[in-house]
């Protein structure tokens, strides 16, 4: 192995994994209607935009619907600031709003990540199950 390059046990055959979305929407006898954003791969600086998109579709659809919006990372990789970014955006409008992103990330590279950049409007549970608790009426919300 030359000096600067990655050790072969960190690099992924063929790249990282491609950046999967998908809107599960159920409901919950607790907080009601819940939408929860799925996301799968990789997010980096060629996708992070399409994050941004996505989220923000979801979190109007979720508005517009009246239900609960959530965003699972927990088959996420955050790989680079732009991903951060990718967040801040929509996450910083429900913060103007008065209202929160719950976020499902049990992977400690994202929770770390997200705890160290501090997004506001970002509430990050370490469960799909914390996560919903938090939406119950009544209940504190679990960080």
């Amino acid at each position: 192995m030359e000096i600067g390059q990655p050790s072969p046990a960190r690099v992924r055959p063929g790249g990282p994994a491609p950046l999967l979305l998908r809107t599960e929407r159920e409901h919950r006898t607790g907080p009601g209607a819940v939408s929860v954003l799925k996301a799968r791969g990789t997010v980096d600086a060629d996708n992070a935009g399409h994050l941004s998109a996505a989220l923000a579709a979801h979190l109007a659809d979720a508005e517009r619907t009246g239900a609960h919006p959530l965003l699972d990372l927990t088959e996420a990789h955050l790989a680079c600031a732009a991903a951060l970014t990718a967040l801040a955006g929509p996450a910083g409008a429900l913060a103007r709003a008065g209202r929160a992103l719950h976020v499902v990330q049990p992977r400690p590279h994202v929770r770390e990540t997200l705890a160290a950049a501090d997004l506001p409007g970002i509430r990050a549970h370490a469960t799909l199950t914390t996560a919903l608790r938090a939406l119950e009426p009544g209940e504190t919300p679990h960080t």
